[in-house]
């Protein structure tokens, strides 16, 4: 009788262990499937950059009337853009030294934040 109640229980818990792991792993790939719709959210296709390209507009994630963001002073940097076009589109040839988080000037990348005093005629 006991070798019966035990199986019964170990039954019970393979039983409840198997049905967490499952919620489990929906919640993760539903976390997944999310993240890649979020982050999929204002990219542009191949053709739409090949058309800014060509129509020598820059087009960046959130646009303005000229087709360009303006330069606050908290700058997201975009994919594509060097610090040097930054200093270029937003007049402010002090970025390195406000910014003692950017050890290369080379190595500025896409979501790196920066400091910038904007010039009056960037926005």
């Amino acid at each position: 009788m006991a070798g019966g109640l035990n199986n019964k229980l170990l039954s019970t818990a393979l039983s409840i262990a198997d049905a967490a792991s499952w919620s489990c792993t929906l919640a993760l790939l539903a976390l997944i499937l999310m993240g890649s719709l979020r982050e999929g959210r204002g990219r542009m296709s191949e053709t739409e950059i090949e058309t800014s390209e060509t129509s020598g507009i820059m087009v960046t994630g959130s646009s303005t009337l000229a087709g360009q963001r303006p330069c606050d002073e908290i700058y997201v940097v975009s994919e594509g853009e060097t610090l040097h076009s930054i200093i270029d589109k937003c007049g402010d040839p002090f970025i390195v030294e406000r910014n003692p988080h950017i050890h290369d000037p080379d190595d500025v990348f896409p979501g790196l934040v920066i400091m910038i005093t904007p010039s009056s005629s960037s926005a």
